[in-house]
């Protein structure tokens, strides 16, 4: 996915050169704070404008997702995915190029809506984080192969960042192609319901001999219930028996953002410039982060339901946290002191390595899981806006985090790793004292998970969902 890797293209000189023109001229300038080379606001808003549209879009997707399906959904996705690429590759001024970011960004709340729900409820419960992780390695494999893109095309004088742009239609001709050719899920069926092709949908993801009497059996029961008891999914969350899951909504995205790795992956260019990597190493430096993270989120797929999910929480914040100390550590020594501009070539792979090792820790935690956990915890009553609720604040704190990140950058320097450290503590403690484990926990039977907590077992108690946890 070519958003999530925009800071490739935004190092190569021949598209500064046409739209930012003052930010290659800050960037030349020989006595340049070393923190504050890219401090413009332009370049932000060109980077932050498809997450305000993903925000807006999602949260239209709860309600369409539920009255028309999954499938549907991302085929709307991945054709607004292709128009945004077109208008971007065409762009030619900075009013075109944040039109077409934004077009991307509404085929992002689309996708993110609708991909990892579907995945979730289509897949084997034993299996079911390593097929929904399944969503966070494409995505994680469009971003290497924009950011090779992006390597490549940096060497075409003129236009190779229309080359760039215009390759994030390939993503999304797969996702229009696949989304054609997929059914949907037996639980959105239901729900409109439409039983019979639910239950062809269901025997053809499980196959021909398969036996899904008992499985469709409790889709059908969980959803009726849900319909008798339906007065609005967004009206359920304030009920004192949908507490833990209004927590679990606000928490795991805003803990995902404040990990640091969102702005690590969408500047990582601009940070290793300021270490003192040249234009091309820079954009090596991000296919070298992408490779690691591609390989990470492999790892992750078939560990997650083995260990489950906690144990990968915990681990992978322990590793971030460590590695964020290192580099703030390596930058406050070797860089900005006496007006440094660069560090020594020694110090700057040490801080590439201390990036890989990151990487490599929240692909196997936070990256995957952020979407596995919150497609399976929901009920299906207020799954769709459960989940349109967790992408929603995830784009809008993404679209914060780019919005200020370089100014930050400038203002804080190396203490803004210090910064993430304090939240990476923080969301690490909270997953061990709060987030119980759902590996190889049917849908239907997610309740219970949530009955025999510590903490959470005391919202629990609500009658009717009792009857839908004895009913099943």
């Amino acid at each position: 996915m070519e958003y999530i890797n925009l800071g490739g293209v935004t190092q190569m000189e021949s598209f500064l050169e046409k739209f930012f023109p003052e930010v290659l001229t800050g960037m030349k300038g020989a006595k340049r704070d070393a923190y504050c080379k890219y401090d413009n606001q332009m370049l932000t808003a060109f980077t932050s404008s498809l997450y305000i549209a993903g925000v807006l879009s999602s949260l239209v997707a709860s309600r369409v997702t539920r009255s028309v399906g999954r499938q549907a959904v991302m085929l709307s996705g991945g054709a607004l995915f292709l128009a945004g690429s077109a208008v971007n590759a065409a762009a030619l001024n900075i009013a075109m190029l944040i039109i077409g970011r934004m077009l991307l960004g509404f085929g992002v709340g689309f996708t993110a809506q609708a991909a990892p729900l579907y995945l979730a409820e289509t897949s084997p419960a034993r299996w079911r984080g390593a097929f929904t992780a399944a969503y966070h390695f494409f995505l994680v494999l469009g971003t290497l192969a924009a950011t090779v893109a992006n390597y490549f095309t940096n060497r075409i004088p003129g236009w190779g960042w229309r080359v760039s742009l215009g390759l994030a239609g390939v993503p999304a001709t797969v996702v229009v192609v696949g989304a054609l050719f997929v059914p949907d899920t037996p639980s959105s069926l239901v729900l409109r319901g439409e039983n019979d092709m639910a239950r062809a949908s269901l025997q053809r993801i499980r196959g021909l001999d398969a036996d899904i009497g008992d499985e469709f059996k409790d889709i059908v029961v969980a959803v009726e219930e849900a319909r008798r008891n339906d007065e609005g999914a967004f009206q359920r969350l304030k009920g004192k028996g949908y507490r833990h899951y209004l927590v679990m909504m606000v928490a795991i995205p805003t803990f995902f953002d404040l990990t640091g790795m969102i702005v690590i992956s969408v500047f990582a260019p601009v940070l290793f410039r300021t270490v003192g990597f040249g234009s091309q190493k820079a954009i090596l430096g991000s296919v070298i982060l992408s490779v690691v993270n591609l390989g990470s989120v492999v790892v992750s797929g078939f560990v997650v339901d083995r260990a489950g999910r906690r144990f990968l929480f915990l681990a992978g914040g322990v590793a971030m946290l460590l590695c964020q100390v290192g580099v703030a550590w390596m930058l406050a020594g070797h860089l900005g002191r006496k007006n440094a501009t660069t560090m020594a070539r020694n110090y700057a792979e040490g801080v590439l390595a201390l990036m890989c090792l990151y990487t490599f820790s929240f692909g196997m935690s936070w990256g995957p899981l952020k979407w596995v956990v919150p497609s399976e915890i929901y009920p299906v009553e207020i799954r769709s806006a459960g989940q349109a609720m967790t992408v929603s604040i995830a784009l809008c704190l993404s679209f914060a985090q780019t919005q200020v990140f370089i100014s930050l950058l400038c203002a804080m320097k190396y203490a803004i790793f210090l910064f993430y450290v304090g939240w990476v503590l923080v969301m690490t403690a909270f997953m061990a004292t709060f987030l119980p484990e759902t590996k190889g926990v049917p849908l239907e039977a997610m309740r219970t998970v949530w009955a025999q907590h510590w903490y959470w077992r005391r919202f629990v108690g609500d009658a009717k969902q009792d009857r839908q946890v004895n009913c099943l």
